[in-house]
């Protein structure tokens, strides 16, 4: 049949994370819960380290802005899903779909780069402490972080180009809770190699070069710690890299363990799984990982807490 024949597709249908109607509400309870979890948190870490003196450093720069990062990740994402979860028809628009996809590009990509940053802050921190301020200087900061943004941005644009210069046909039903690049290229009813080939090429070489950057960032800190004399200098080292280290090992194990899978074992189930994880239960566990393990931020918040309520106070007393 000749593909002027077929039905254009103006809105999709989203499966969900489950189709079974009576998971609906708990889904969307747990759900719930995450996105406000994420919201609190990541809206925290950008407040205090915003308005905190002590937080004024480089490395509280790179974590407001990967707070800014998960939070806008989340939002793309968890507002249509719980409404999806309540709703008998999952659809949404064409170019709803294509704006998500989008967004979520954008954050996730500039979340690899600012990923990659961060490594590298800690290693001039730890290898070139002398230079520190001058290395990692509030202008290079702003330039680094204007490049993650940029490029994330960048990558967005050209990838959601390709998913959406191929034509969909009669099918609308993505099988995927959001607009992700593989459900949606399984729908094409046209030739969908190339599309296929730029998401491959562009998710292999931010995947390859950020990892490098932290590997390599990371090597040289390990190096440059097991030469320090002191085990309280090797102690205070090791516990400033600490919750980086927990957060990078969970975004990129989950992002290996989804695309380095043997096709016998790979499903859009699978996926879903996993993409639940770094679209959802990542940006809920960072502001965590960074506050639990990071005395300065425990400080901040209680500064933060007590000057909150000490108008509440001096009103009673």
């Amino acid at each position: 049949m000749a593909p002027e024949n077929f039905t254009r597709v103006t809105e999709f249908i989203l499966t969900g994370v489950s189709a079974r109607p009576e998971l609906q509400i708990p889904l969307f309870l747990v759900f719930l819960v995450i996105y406000t979890l994420t919201v609190t948190g990541n809206l925290g870490i950008i407040t205090l380290t915003s308005v905190d003196s002590r937080l004024q450093t480089p490395m509280y720069f790179f974590l407001r802005h990967l707070a800014i990062i998960n939070l806008g990740n989340s939002t793309v994402i968890a507002p249509k899903m719980l409404v999806n979860f309540l709703t008998k028809e999952k659809t949404t628009s064409y170019y709803e779909c294509a704006t998500q996809l989008g967004g979520f590009l954008t954050f996730i990509v500039s979340e690899v780069i600012m990923l990659a940053v961060m490594a590298y802050d800690r290693y001039v921190a730890i290898c070139n402490p002398l230079l520190y301020m001058v290395v990692v200087s509030p202008r290079i900061c702003l330039t680094l972080v204007s490049l993650a943004y940029l490029y994330g941005f960048s990558t967005a644009i050209v990838v959601s180009s390709c998913v959406f210069s191929v034509s969909y046909c009669s099918s609308n039903v993505i099988n995927h809770f959001y607009c992700d690049n593989v459900p949606l290229l399984a729908l094409s009813c046209t030739d969908t190699s190339f599309p296929e080939t730029v998401v491959f090429i562009s998710t292999a070489t931010n995947l390859f070069f950020s990892m490098i950057a932290v590997l390599v960032s990371y090597f040289n800190i390990v190096l440059s710690v097991l030469r320090m004399r002191s085990s309280e200098g090797r102690k205070k080292a090791f516990s400033t890299c600490g919750s980086h280290v927990m957060a990078v090992t969970v975004f990129y194990g989950t992002l290996l363990f989804m695309y380095l899978q043997p096709k016998t074992n790979h499903s859009l189930d699978t996926d879903k799984m996993a993409s639940v994880f770094y679209t959802l239960v990542i940006p809920m566990l960072n502001p965590m990982i960074y506050s639990l393990r990071n005395k300065d931020v425990k400080d901040a918040l209680k500064k933060f807490i007590a000057n909150l309520f000490s108008p509440c106070k001096s009103m009673y007393f």
